[in-house]
């Protein structure tokens, strides 16, 4: 964030991805949602951006016109300028945007503001690597790679407006690192210990079973890798719920921690804007580990 004047800061981000479905013009949708993300999750508006597109010499151009597409179309959307980009070769497709919101310096929400007491609130459903994969292994029933285009295309937007009306204390959204990644994020910053309600976790179709199976991609064992010393599990939770907790999310949704008394005012208008969203745990004093999971 970059104050310009009392009233006015400007949010910069960065971030793209590899194909995670195989039609380009959905990619290039999702490409956008997920690097417009960042500047939701502080309670920004996203008015600008540029393309970052790395694409394989030689590779079919119409695939890379329709990433492009995609992706205006989306920024389009939520009222987002493309004001240009660059391209260079590559042998892996990748695709994003760096991307400009604007914000008032006194308005904005970031992931240090969590206090005791408040709950934690999800936006969206886990399970996108998990599934992801299952895709790349052509397991994934075409009923599910619906579902997983339509909720990865899906803006944070009115997620961030109701969070802002609601007056939360903190967010972020939800990417690589996972869920308890991310809230691992919350808790160091605001000196808490998150407690997440596992059962409670809203998950995607399939997940579990894909997880049982052993379909998960190489960025789960390293985000479970680097979370285990920072978190207890109930011995309850079974291990395939503990794999979704941590599984990369692309285009993920928002965790806001919200003060009690403020949480039903915030599902309210989560409704309102039709986002399907759940309570999912709480924010305690700070304890022997950063994270607790319950059964």
């Amino acid at each position: 964030m970059y104050r310009i004047s009392p009233r006015l800061a400007l949010v910069q981000t960065v971030d793209f991805i590899t194909p995670v479905v195989n039609d380009p013009y959905d990619y290039g949708r999702i490409a956008a949602a997920n690097s417009i993300s960042d500047v939701y999750a502080m309670g920004g508006k996203p008015v600008a951006a540029l393309s970052i597109v790395a694409f394989p010499e030689g590779g079919d151009l119409t695939i890379l016109r329709r990433m492009i597409q995609g992706g205006a179309a989306a920024l389009r959307s939520a009222g987002v300028a493309l004001l240009g980009g660059h391209s260079v070769r590559d042998r892996e497709i990748k695709f994003g945007f760096a991307v400009t919101g604007e914000i008032h310096p006194k308005r904005v929400i970031t992931n240090s503001g969590a206090k005791r007491g408040d709950l934690l609130v999800l936006t969206k459903p886990l399970g996108i690597g998990i599934l992801a994969t299952a895709l790349k292994r052509r397991l994934l029933p075409e009923t599910t790679l619906r579902i997983i285009t339509r909720q990865m295309t899906e803006l944070n937007r009115a997620a961030a407006d109701a969070m802002r009306a609601a007056g939360a204390s903190a967010a972020t959204d939800i990417t690589g690192f996972g869920l308890l990644g991310h809230a691992l994020n919350i808790a160091r910053a605001s000196r808490a210990t998150i407690r997440i309600w596992s059962r409670a976790v809203p998950l995607l179709p399939g997940v579990l079973a894909f997880a049982a199976q052993g379909v998960t991609p190489g960025g789960l064992a390293a985000n479970r890798a680097y979370l285990d010393p920072e978190t207890r599990y109930d011995d309850g939770v079974p291990e395939p719920l503990r794999a979704a907790l941590v599984d990369p999310q692309t285009s993920g949704g928002l965790l806001i921690a919200i003060g009690a008394r403020r949480a039903d005012g915030l599902m309210r208008r989560l409704k309102q804007g039709r986002v399907r969203a759940e309570v999912i745990g709480e924010v305690l004093a700070r304890g022997p580990r950063a994270i607790e999971v319950t059964a």
